[in-house]
């Protein structure tokens, strides 16, 4: 029974905005995907006709929004929807979603008029990072019922993953500088929904002419066109002016623009994708104005790239360890004013930083067992100085089960070990790096989340065992607490200087380095202050895990068959 005010609800739109103010990329993009298996019969001369819902969770609001629902499938308690939930994707934030069931028995959109069949509560990591990237839940909220599952496949979208590798040439282009000709680059701007424009790349500056040939740029298509292939791209073209920087400065001469789209530059090279080049003001000015010189597109190259997802679906595994600072610096855990005091009513700021990332990236490590370990305390029964000691006591084995268990270890070394000193990281960072140093295929990728409050002690060991680490798969994240001043972890982070050490750089940038307390809402709001430290020091790790599978030529294995209604008897429920 396809109502159709059931068929006008949009389901194809996305979580969030995107914000044409940061200028980032937009978000990959994928697919979801809904089946259920042995519904509840609501009916009583037939089966159900069942219909899902998607409720989307805001991150500052707790509030649950409806984002979409499926078709309705008439007389069925095992139906595959067609109609697909299409999201955004960020790795790096913890998307919370909810699906309800309905029974739909007339025509009218209130779902209050309907029979409830049942709900399911997940994260869109949980369902990228199952096994294929297919999350198989059973469905409840009817107390003393089985209400059947619910099958949910992620998939991305074609688009996020393409690169367009591209070369311009112009011809006499206007002439700006006195002494002599332009020193002409080139700026590429993504049109928005709303109007304005999003810049998306700028050329190099070719120096002294006016025809210049600029060299072969790749960039991503969602960068270009957000998957939209008709959607609008301006080019400004400028002549570079010494006195002003590259990057913002408004004092380069402008030349003139033109515009284009995705589609038509896939036509290649070819008098289509000649471009006049025109100044509007000097076309107002002057009757006798054509244009101010041409641009033509010399070469057009479209090629897929593999995405994080890509080796997701394949079966990688992101394996978590934290490791904990112990040392006297943080205060007596027994006093408030310590950074490991334990107040009843809030978590301290390890516990929230731990959290913060650990309950993202667990979705993403099949057993849910992570390793915890501690450095800078002096351990019972002898009072030996450790920097590299198991939270849970169990040197043999140092797992802990998800997040609950490895704040549960934490909770009790606090009440088991001496705090001490000194503050060094290299022995935390050399134990994750002998576990990834076993596995280089690819198939595992290690994410060490070391929390401190403080200034290093061995910074020229901690630069060695971080350069030799980053050519292993595997991602440093270093979180300072409290109001310790952190000028040497900002060395650590190589943003800017890449790291080395002993004369060898680091093959690739694997740290992040952030102080928390960039991040306390100054409302209290710990939920809203954790969304935002996660946001920040996650969002670099899937670009480092496909440099980490670039650089060793690790293509994602191809994931399991695609599951198929087949695959399961349609029965009725009992």
């Amino acid at each position: 029974m396809e109502g159709d005010v059931m068929d006008k609800v949009e389901a194809t739109a996305t979580v969030r905005d995107f914000d044409p103010i940061s200028g980032s990329i937009p978000a990959t993009k994928v697919e979801i995907t809904v089946s259920c298996r042995d519904l509840l019969d609501r009916d009583t001369f037939s089966k159900s006709d069942p219909l899902v819902v998607l409720y989307t969770q805001g991150v500052e609001c707790k509030q649950w929004r409806e984002f979409g629902r499926t078709e309705v499938i008439d007389n069925t308690l095992n139906p595959d929807f067609v109609r697909k939930y299409i999201l955004d994707y960020f790795f790096e934030e913890k998307q919370n979603l909810r699906f309800d069931v309905y029974d739909i028995d007339s025509k009218s959109p209130d779902l209050a008029k309907h029979d409830f069949l049942g709900q399911v509560y997940c994260t869109l990591g949980e369902i990228v990072g199952s096994p294929a990237s297919r999350l198989e839940k059973p469905l409840g909220g009817i107390p003393g019922k089985k209400c059947g599952t619910i099958i949910l496949s992620a998939e991305e979208l074609g688009n996020c993953r393409d690169y367009a590798t591209m070369q311009f040439c112009a011809n006499k282009l206007d002439k700006k500088d006195f002494f002599g000709k332009s020193d002409p680059f080139m700026v590429f701007y993504r049109s928005n929904e709303d109007g304005t424009f999003t810049i998306c790349h700028k050329t190099e500056v070719v120096k002294n002419t006016l025809n210049p040939v600029w060299q072969p740029f790749s960039i991503p298509v969602r960068a270009l066109c957000n998957g939209d292939y008709d959607r609008t791209i301006k080019v400004e073209v400028y002549d570079w002016d010494r006195d002003g920087s590259f990057f913002l400065s408004t004092s380069h001469d402008f030349i003139g623009e033109f515009t284009s789209s995705y589609k038509e530059l896939c036509r290649g090279q070819s008098q289509l994708n000649v471009y006049e080049v025109v100044n509007a003001k000097k076309k107002i000015k002057k009757k006798r104005y054509i244009n101010s010189g041409t641009v033509s597109l010399l070469s057009f190259i479209v090629e897929s790239e593999h995405t994080f997802l890509d080796y997701i679906k394949g079966g990688t595994q992101i394996h978590f360890t934290v490791a904990i600072d112990f040392t006297a610096s943080n205060g007596n855990p027994s006093q408030s004013t310590s950074l490991h005091y334990m107040n009843p009513y809030q978590m301290n700021a390890y516990a929230m930083a731990l959290k913060a990332v650990g309950e993202i990236i667990q979705d993403y490590d099949s057993d849910k067992m992570f390793p915890a370990l501690g450095f800078g305390a002096k351990l019972p029964p002898d009072g030996r100085v450790s920097h590299e000691f198991p939270l849970n006591g169990n040197i043999e084995n140092p797992y802990c089960n998800g997040m609950e268990g490895i704040l549960e270890a934490y909770h009790q070394s606090l009440k088991t070990v001496q705090l001490y000193g000194p503050t060094n990281f290299a022995p935390v960072v050399n134990h994750v790096a002998r576990y990834a140093a076993a596995v280089q295929d690819g198939s595992q990728y290690f994410v060490l989340l070391i929390i401190t409050d403080g200034v290093i002690s061995d910074m020229a060991q901690t630069k060695e065992a971080i350069v030799n680490a980053a050519k292993l798969p595997m991602s440093i994240i270093i979180v300072g607490v409290g109001q310790a001043e952190f000028d040497a972890m900002v060395e650590l982070d190589g943003d800017d200087i890449r790291i080395s050490s002993r004369g060898k750089l680091a093959e690739r940038d694997i740290v992040q380095f952030v102080p928390f307390r960039d991040y306390m809402d100054r409302t209290g709001n710990h939920v809203l202050s954790m969304a935002r430290l996660a946001k920040d020091v996650l969002a670099e790790i899937p670009d480092q895990l496909i440099s980490y599978m670039k650089s060793r030529g690790i293509k994602p294995c191809p994931p399991p068959p695609a599951y198929s209604s087949g695959d399961f008897p349609q029965t009725n429920s009992v």
